[in-house]
């Protein structure tokens, strides 16, 4: 009974998500201002950081955000961070990019570190609406001196300075020639089905995503469920789907036309042919 109350639970949150009213992606970041009104921020702003995991480690297997086993391998690889709240934003964070260094010119090095939001640091440090930063091992040491990691690492908790590139306080994210994939995550079928997505470049993170059907006009909103998977409540269902993304911030859109085959398989992992631009 208990294995079955968990494997139904992200279809149960799915479910409720569509009785919820939709909610405006401005409104909770800049208080229903226009985006018009938010001015672009090429400062660094104040933080602090903590590393876990080995000492030279690439950081937790999985996380919040869902990436599971992708956060071992290139391009995430040692790059990853868990983030507060106010940058996790629910998980509507996750898959953005932060350049981030450490103020000590006695033992860090004036290069900043790119880490790619993957996991969710809720209490401690992070906790009462702190921007704080629990990084792996590896990329809280490339923040030192040549040779200085293991003197950085045992400090424990830094002072550091954030990239604030845009209006949403980050740096543009790049994946050396991967393209958007999309997880069919398992579970899924022709009533319920649930993606998460991978590799966006630019800003990182997504706001709205939406899917079509075969021989349909009509694009179908898929609810944000937890992390960076997306789900859609309604059937049956017939591929090939479409899929079309819409960034958090800059509202840029992408369509990645019939990504998900019509044979498709819960597990399987779909590659598009396409990306956002690499800048903001």
């Amino acid at each position: 009974m208990a294995a079955s109350s968990r494997s139904s639970a992200p279809f149960l949150l799915c479910f409720l998500l569509l009785l919820a009213p939709p909610i405006s992606a401005s409104s909770l970041f800049d208080g229903g201002k226009s985006k018009s009104a938010a001015a672009v921020d090429m400062e660094w702003r104040p933080a602090t950081a903590t590393w876990y995991g080995d000492a030279e480690g690439d950081g937790s297997t999985g996380g919040a955000c869902g990436y599971g086993s992708l956060v071992d391998v290139v391009p995430l690889k040692a790059r990853v961070g868990s983030v507060s709240p106010v940058l996790f934003k629910d998980g509507e964070g996750c898959g953005a990019c932060y350049k981030v260094k450490c103020l000590d010119h006695s033992i860090c090095s004036r290069r900043a570190v790119t880490v790619i939001v993957t996991d969710e640091c809720p209490g401690g440090l992070c906790a009462f609406g702190r921007t704080h930063f629990d990084l792996s091992g590896a990329a809280f040491s490339r923040m030192a001196v040549a040779g200085a990691g293991g003197h950085l690492r045992d400090r424990g908790q830094l002072s550091v300075v954030y990239r604030s590139v845009s209006m949403y306080n980050r740096t543009a994210c790049k994946y050396g020639g991967k393209n958007i994939a999309f997880r069919v995550n398992e579970g899924s079928t022709n009533f319920w089905l649930s993606l998460l997505v991978e590799f966006e470049d630019g800003e990182g993170d997504i706001g709205s995503m939406q899917i079509k059907q075969a021989n349909s006009v009509e694009w179908l909103d898929m609810k944000h469920v937890w992390g960076a998977t997306w789900c859609l409540v309604r059937g049956p269902l017939v591929g090939p789907f479409s899929v079309r993304l819409t960034t958090l911030s800059a509202q840029k859109t992408l369509t990645a036309r019939e990504v998900i085959p019509r044979n498709w398989k819960p597990t399987a992992t779909y590659t598009s042919r396409l990306n956002f631009e690499a800048s903001l």
